[in-house]
């Protein structure tokens, strides 16, 4: 018998559709405002710059810098049991937009402030695939 428990999986709504897709694909979406071109996450129906509500997913570089940070050293889901400690980081992504992410393939203890990131996807569970991020080689900026 399998005694191993799921994680916990992201909403699955029809606004989050075309940034799940995107994802399988290996590709971060965002929505982009049509009446100011700011990029936004999580999706929503209004841009939270200028209150429009026309926009447009696009393609992004999945490029940015650590904003923050925390580790985790206490098993909230049994799920991650395994996994502590493990980094959760706030990416600020290079279009502007921050997002709660996995840092993987570091130690936790190395995780700074500001160090360049990219995404990659990894898969879920139910076919779901989510971007992680790894340190990238390049400078942040």
């Amino acid at each position: 018998m399998d005694e191993r428990v799921a994680k916990p999986l992201p909403p699955q709504t029809p606004d989050w559709l075309p940034f799940y897709e995107a994802a399988a694909r290996g590709v971060l979406s965002l929505p982009r405002c049509q009446q100011c071109g700011s990029f936004r996450f999580p999706p929503r129906p209004v841009c939270p710059n200028c209150l429009g509500k026309d926009f447009a997913w696009q393609p992004v570089s999945g490029r940015g810098e650590i904003w923050s940070y925390v580790v985790m050293h206490q098993v909230y889901h049994p799920a991650f049991a395994d996994e502590v400690p493990y980094a959760v980081v706030l990416v600020r992504l290079h279009e502007g937009p921050k997002m709660l992410s996995r840092l993987i393939d570091v130690a936790p203890r190395a995780v700074q402030i500001g160090a360049a990131v990219e995404a990659t996807f990894l898969p879920a569970g139910n076919g779901l695939y989510l971007p992680f991020f790894r340190l990238a080689a390049g400078p942040a900026t």
